[in-house]
């Protein structure tokens, strides 16, 4: 990277941190804001590996500015960024562009999932974007299951409630909630109009004998069967009379369309392989996608679809068969990809379930799966990712979610009710220390006091017994150097022990002394934190033994996480919830 672009990514940083940081009222992050200078700024993806040591400095300086002074920047640098900031309250609420010819009450969209297994994070773009325009034009959303491959991708049964609550967590409910496998009749009904209107005939040929043809722009010799004999051979098809590959219907197009792909495209197949769902088992003959979500978008009256940008032949495949019906088509959006960072394992369904399959995962909920279980269970609220999801737009290139972005989000929303506690963690490489604490220039207070929430006096304090306590090994100070400890005061570092000073606080506010986190050692209960990195394990705090299960918690200088479980008679003898540890939590984010 030369000078001039790396001046470039500094101004272009310093915008963005400074955006960023005003926008969610918090300190910038670099991860939060590489998200929108790579899509802005295409011509510094090659130099993706050097961006980050670039903008870290500039993004540190934002952080020490103060709301006025990011403010003033701001509009010294990009007064338009700032006016945006600035806007009206209705204005904020309508991240996404309005949809085209929409009336207010008249909207109906779809999410269709393939319920082949659990969503990941990528799956909860759908929903969220969906949910929004729904409440924005008081529409309807309608949740159909596109459950018609009961071999390829096959559904998981469990699957189809576990959507459901991945929507209700995102904070939506469906108006209607549909199993395309529930409808095969309705299909078939349609294939035989279809037929009648000479828009489908049966073929047996084999796939690579019309793929030869179709390339070739040459009509399959079954094209101009009578329709009666296409009306007994679906009949036969429906009937489960033959096996797969051994007929299919196709819609009758034109062959010698320019795009291969819209060629007399198959719109029923045979398979062998019994549907999982029982009121489903029997049917061999099943649509294909295009036919089957075409048929369903018409009869739901969904008047707008969102679709990934790699599906625009859907839309032109299920013309085809609106022309045949005289049916007006729903407006489409298209829009790209979605990838997230911070999780090493791919955005797919099977990946996730072959690791779960092998071991490597615990489940569907482990941390380090991408996953929206995974994201419930961390105690992150659906409404910071669907508000992360909305900000990304509808754009048709590919876009990057910041995990950084859903964080910052989530931390607003749970910052005011997450009460604070300490967890000394215990790392291979940072091991806890145990200390006494003694008597030095005065007497040692025989607990400390920390509040429950610093800006919630109402809520009390914790007793924090002190004697023997545990601190994290980066945090001790030099030999004969003091460290505040927090809630309870001032110690010196004295070798094999800690020497209280005094709890005069002017020391911190000088900035003379550190301030760290402890746990007593005797009375504090052995925790695992699950985290995205894999598991941690620790020391907490006495008092979080009156914490209830699904509460979220922020460890102090560690970050907020949700409490899974407790067990208050745990010990080497009679153990936890997690083996030998009294505390299970799920670390959330910083």
């Amino acid at each position: 990277m030369d000078d001039e672009l790396r001046e470039r990514v500094a101004a272009a940083g310093e915008v963005a941190a400074l955006f960023n940081a005003l926008k969610h009222g918090s300190d910038p992050d670099v991860g939060a804001i590489m998200g929108p200078i790579m899509g802005e700024n295409p011509e510094f993806r090659p130099h993706g590996d050097e961006i980050p040591g670039v903008l870290a400095p500039v993004v540190e300086e934002v952080g020490e500015m103060d709301e006025a002074a990011r403010r003033e920047r701001l509009g010294e640098l990009a007064p338009d960024k700032l006016a945006e900031l600035e806007a009206d309250d209705e204005a904020d609420e309508h991240v996404l562009p309005d949809l085209p010819n929409a009336e207010d009450g008249e909207v109906v969209m779809r999410a269709a999932p393939n319920p082949n297994g659990p969503w990941h994070v990528g799956h909860a773009r759908m929903p969220a974007v969906i949910g929004t325009y729904k409440e924005r034009y008081d529409g309807e959303f309608v949740c159909r299951f596109d459950d018609t491959d009961p071999e390829t991708k096959r559904p998981d049964l469990d699957a189809y409630d576990a959507i459901l609550e991945d929507i209700e967590y995102l904070g939506f409910e469906p108006d209607r909630v549909l199993r395309a496998s529930d409808r095969l009749e309705t299909y078939y009904d349609h294939a035989r109009e279809l037929i009648d209107a000479g828009g489908a005939y049966t073929c047996s040929c084999s796939g690579d004998e019309f793929s030869e043809l179709k390339n070739a722009g040459e009509p399959c010799p079954h094209r101009d069967k009578e329709v009666e004999t296409v009306r007994e051979e679906f009949a036969a098809m429906v009937e489960g009379d033959y096996s797969a590959g051994e007929m299919v219907l196709r819609v009758r197009t034109d062959i010698g369309y320019k795009n291969p792909a819209l060629r007399d495209w198959v719109a029923f197949r045979m398979i062998d392989t019994p549907h999982p769902r029982e009121a489903a088992a029997d049917y061999r003959c099943w649509p294909m996608l295009d036919f089957q979500s075409g048929v369903d978008d018409h009869l739901t009256g969904v008047t707008h679809i969102i679709r990934g940008i790699d599906l625009q032949d859907s839309a032109k495949r299920q013309r085809f068969v609106y022309d045949y019906f005289d049916w007006e088509y729903p407006e489409v959006l298209h829009w790209g990809h979605v990838q997230v960072d911070e999780y090493d394992v791919k955005l797919s369904t099977s990946t996730i379930k072959g690791l779960i399959e092998a071991g490597e995962l615990t489940g569907w909920d482990d941390p380090r799966a991408p996953t929206i279980q995974s994201m419930r269970r961390r105690g992150i609220q659906g409404r910071a990712l669907v508000d992360s999801m909305t900000e990304l737009g509808m754009s048709t290139s590919d876009v990057d979610l910041a995990m950084s972005a859903v964080y910052a989000n989530n931390r607003d929303l749970v910052d005011d009710a997450a009460n604070r506690y300490f967890l000394v963690r215990d790392r291979d490489d940072a091991p806890a220390v145990e200390l006494p604490v003694v008597d030095g220039d005065a007497p040692a207070p025989e607990a400390g006091h920390p509040p429950l929430h610093p800006d919630h006096e109402d809520r009390g304090d914790r007793e924090v017994p002190a004697g023997r306590v545990l601190v994290e090994s980066p945090d001790l100070p030099s030999e004969g150097e003091r460290v505040w400890l927090k809630g309870y005061g001032c110690v010196r570092y004295e070798g094999d022990e800690l020497a209280f000073v005094d709890a005069d606080i002017d020391v911190v506010r000088e900035g003379d002394v550190d301030v760290v986190h402890w746990v007593p050692a005797a009375e504090g209960l052995d925790t695992l934190l699950r985290t995205v990195d894999g598991d941690v394990r620790g020391v907490a705090e006495p008092a979080l033994a009156d914490v209830d299960p699904d509460a979220v918690v922020q460890f102090v200088r560690v970050g907020f996480a949700r409490i899974d479980g407790f067990d208050p008679a745990a010990t080497d003898e009679a153990d936890g919830p997690n083996g030998s540890e009294d505390l299970l939590a799920y670390y959330a984010h910083p």
